[in-house]
């Protein structure tokens, strides 16, 4: 079986038969696809296959060990709950390229070499840009395009360090590279620009939002996670990394707390948690790197069930901000409680999947004896509790009651948050099956009485602070707003640009360039061909027509000659005779 198609190749090419299906086959299609996926990567034996040879390259479509597996399988069930999740959904489009993106995104983790994951790399960039642009509104197309050339230039710093890696080491194949050289620094770079790294990161809250409800959905789960597992294939260990996952887990905070949007809340919140994979990377123990695939699994999980929660919000009522939403409980209270759910395991609450997960890292971190990383992921913890744990449900369902009364979420959508919400429960009250597919042996056990208490008291805290802040009037107010950012600068870079393009360059364009140019080179283009024009008609026009005027002449004279009398002609021939008589005879008496 593993010599029939490489996983991607399954969803790519699979979701172009989408095409051809409507109503109720295509949704069954839909659910088929992923479901086949999901049957598929998890018979997946360890190994090396699907090897392609072009010219002297090797392309390795299937490296298979436990890190790739592990990706691989919770990419495939986020496939499948995403795609119930968007069995409303009417834009084909819309669909093949998130399944293109998903299939992509299995294709970059089985990659066993830097040409078959730039490619991968690349289609998720293409892939994750359409299906921005598919909410069609013009933020959208204008995020979407933001987006798209943000990822284009990590792909040229990725393709820069592949190049120069290849040309140094003579390989192509995928595998550790820490920070060692040029190559490793862009190839660093291009990694860390999806990872949405420190001031690399408005791409995301940027983009992110203005997806529809279900391609925000499958936007959160793939291009991170993603370079988190690349950085966990090519860099692990590396110390730079715990300072920038630290940094990661700290400031979307305080962004996350003044956001109106909740959507973009949820964004800012997802570079909180991949801030604590990063870290577990850059820490580069068994326990931390179990602890980053494990926190990425459980993420992608409740980090869907939040996002489908405010897509369900968002799909009856049109509205996400929060100063305009509240009190939906009362009309979907089983939204509610599902997104209530994805925000007690984000928040790491006992019995949720967050809970097993997120200590691994913590865990590590004070191993290592990393006093102030191990300050600030706690920090991180206590403000994810805030701005994901209480203020999205609060603000959405509670708070003030908005008076908007809508319907529940349609039933597909509500089947796809309960598996999630499902999932994200069962993995935090029987973690072991989720252990058992890490990539090193696990001996953590989470469930001691001091990480329990510790935890509790955590949370505790932080609820009492927001309870307080509220009460005090001191927590920042939900106001619409425009909140500055890292895009600030690329924003008005190119706004600033396109002014000075078309006040400054255009006119030096045409000022002084155009006017050197037609002095330098259409001037005496003009009077190189008026010479030539002069030549062509006093020289080559004037000889034409002297030797038309002498063939004339001459015919005249022929014409005159051939009279038709038989006299005439035979007078000639003597004539002719008499002369040609003389030429010889002349020489001879001479």
């Amino acid at each position: 079986m593993t010599n029939l198609i490489p996983p991607a190749g399954i969803l790519i090419f699979g979701s172009l038969l989408i095409l051809l299906f409507r109503g109720r086959m295509r949704q069954v299609y839909m659910i088929a696809l992923p479901l086949l996926t999901i049957l598929y990567v998890f018979s997946l034996p360890e190994g090396v296959y699907w090897k392609v040879r072009i010219l002297e390259y090797e392309l390795i479509f299937g490296r298979v060990d436990r890190l790739s597996l592990a990706f691989s399988y919770i990419f495939a069930i986020i496939t499948f709950i995403s795609s119930i999740y968007s069995l409303h959904v009417k834009d084909n489009l819309h669909l093949v390229s998130a399944f293109v993106y998903a299939g992509a995104a299995q294709g970059a983790v089985f990659a066993g070499d830097f040409v078959t994951l730039f490619i991968f790399w690349e289609i998720m960039a293409f892939a994750a840009a359409y299906i921005v642009w598919s909410a069609k509104t013009k933020k959208a197309v204008s995020a979407g395009m933001r987006y798209l050339m943000v990822h284009i230039f990590g792909g040229l710093l990725l393709l820069g360090g592949i190049i120069i890696q290849y040309h140094e080491t003579g390989s192509l194949l995928f595998n550790y590279v820490g920070l060692k050289g040029l190559s490793s620094w862009l190839i660093f770079l291009g990694f860390g620009i999806n990872a949405a790294f420190p001031v690399l990161h408005a791409w995301l809250p940027d983009a992110y939002p203005e997806s529809t409800e279900t391609g925000t959905v499958f936007l959160s789960a793939f291009t991170t996670k993603t370079a988190v597992y690349v950085l966990a294939r090519a860099f692990p260990g590396t110390e730079l990394l715990i300072y920038i996952g630290a940094a990661m887990t700290a400031f979307p905070i305080f962004y996350a707390v003044i956001e109106n949007n909740l959507r973009r809340v949820l964004s800012y919140s997802l570079i909180n948690q991949v801030g604590f994979m990063v870290t577990g990377v850059g820490i580069g123990t068994q326990l931390s790197l179990n602890g980053t695939v494990a926190h990425a699994f459980c993420h992608i999980l409740y980090k869907a069930l939040l996002f489908m929660s405010m897509g369900a919000v968002l799909y009856r009522t049109g509205k996400i901000n929060a100063t305009d939403l509240g009190g939906l409980y009362k009309s979907m209270p089983l939204t509610t409680i599902f997104c209530i759910v994805g925000a007690a395991s984000i928040s790491g609450v006992p019995f949720t999947s967050g809970f097993v997960s997120k200590s691994m890292i913590v865990s590590a971190a004070g191993e290592g004896g990393m006093l102030a990383i191990w300050i600030a992921l706690l920090f991180a913890s206590a403000g994810v509790f805030h701005h994901s744990g209480i203020k999205i449900p609060f603000f959405a369902f509670f708070s003030h009651d908005s008076g908007i009364r809508t319907q529940e979420a349609p039933k597909h959508m509500l089947v796809a948050m309960g598996i999630a919400a499902f999932l994200c429960i069962g993995i935090g009250v029987l973690p072991g099956p989720l252990y058992s597919i890490l990539p090193y042996p696990v001996e953590y056990e989470p469930y001691t009485a001091a990480h329990v208490i510790d935890q509790t008291q955590l949370l505790a805290f932080s609820a009492l602070a927001f309870t307080l802040l509220m009460l005090s009037g001191i927590y920042p107010p939900e106001i619409r707003s425009v909140n500055l950012d890292a895009d600030w600068f690329y924003r008005k870079g190119s706004a600033l640009f396109m002014r000075f393009a078309n006040n400054v360059l255009a006119k030096v364009e045409y000022n002084i360039i155009g006017q050197a140019y037609e002095f330098m080179v259409i001037k005496p283009i003009l009077k190189i061909a008026g010479f030539l024009k002069l030549i062509d008609t006093s020289g080559v026009d004037k000889t034409y027509n002297n030797m038309a005027t002498g063939s004339i002449r001459l015919s005249d004279a022929v014409r005159v000659i051939q009279t038709g009398r038989a006299n005439d002609y035979a007078f000639v021939m003597v004539i002719g005779i008499i002369l040609l008589i003389l030429i010889v005879l002349i020489p001879i008496v001479i």
